[in-house]
């Protein structure tokens, strides 16, 4: 059977869009509310789909196979981009023709996963989401023009929008610490906090950027080093520990893995040792769950 998109079942008008978002932003602040932010942001494990995965897999093989051996666009292709003599001995055809069909999928997925999002809303998400609410559910501020979409899970539903720094609260880019109430927000981008009535009664939330420190070189080599690889300071702790032999409980073997290779890649940066890198963590209170 030929691959075809989904398609609705029923098509909505633009006001329909617009209270069908205003229900949904809704729910989604009742169950945020007290701060719980993880109903944001929810992943299922890669490992409930590894039947389906191992089943595709095996077709990116067989087909890598086939059309490695077989005359066609794809063969051309391979012959029309020749590699040295050396390296020729080294890569296989059907290795190479695997991830050029790893490259077409990756393309094909992209694809595909914005067209769900055209599934309810059509091509206006940004729009009606902008016509159902104007303040940001996390951070209680206005939306304003650096608005971004965030998908709070990916089995359809629409992304809702949240301000930059609401999102960047979600993705865990930024700091989150306990201070008391402070009377404005700053609309920079460099704090903001959750408003909503039962936290005001007591304390806000205060969301800091976390900055280079001008005083200390080897807190801003391992910040850099975590903002590139999107990593936190957790993986970075448990990563040394894990090293070192001592006792520590990853979710799963990949956070196992990127663990590890952060802690590595902050050792041959800072030349400190494992230790030292625990050490320098426990001094500022970073990686603590």
């Amino acid at each position: 059977m030929a691959y075809e998109r989904f398609k609705p079942g029923l098509s909505l008008t633009k006001q329909e869009k617009v209270d069908l978002m205003a229900e949904y932003i809704s729910h989604y602040r009742t169950l945020s509310k007290d701060g719980n932010l993880n109903v944001l942001n929810r992943k299922i494990p890669r490992e409930a789909f590894a039947s389906a995965l191992d089943r595709i897999g095996e077709l990116l093989l067989y087909e890598a196979q086939i059309l490695s051996e077989s005359n066609g666009p794809v063969k051309e292709f391979l012959n029309e981009n020749p590699l040295p003599p050396h390296m020729a001995t080294l890569l296989p055809d059907d290795f190479r023709v695997f991830c050029l069909i790893l490259n077409a999928l990756k393309q094909w997925v992209q694809a595909e996963s914005a067209a769900t999002d055209t599934y309810l809303l059509g091509r206006t998400a940004k729009k009606t989401c902008r016509m159902a609410v104007d303040t940001c559910i996390v951070t209680g501020e206005a939306l304003g023009e650096n608005a971004e979409l965030h998908h709070p899970l990916r089995d359809g539903r629409p992304p809702i929008l949240l301000s930059k720094i609401g999102h960047s609260i979600i993705e865990g880019q930024v700091k989150k610490t306990s201070k008391p109430i402070i009377e404005s927000i700053n609309n920079k981008g460099k704090e903001a906090y959750i408003n909503n009535d039962e936290v005001a009664q007591s304390q806000k939330q205060i969301f800091k950027v976390e900055k280079p420190d001008d005083n200390n070189d080897i807190y801003n080599l391992l910040l850099n080093l975590k903002h590139k690889k999107n990593r936190s300071w957790v993986h970075l702790r448990n990563g040394c520990l894990d090293i070192l032999g001592l006792p520590v409980c990853f979710t799963t073997q990949p956070v196992k893995n990127i663990s590890r290779q952060f802690a590595r890649d902050a050792q041959r940066l800072t030349d400190l040792s494992y230790k030292e890198l625990l050490q320098f963590l426990d001094e500022r209170q970073l990686g603590f769950k």
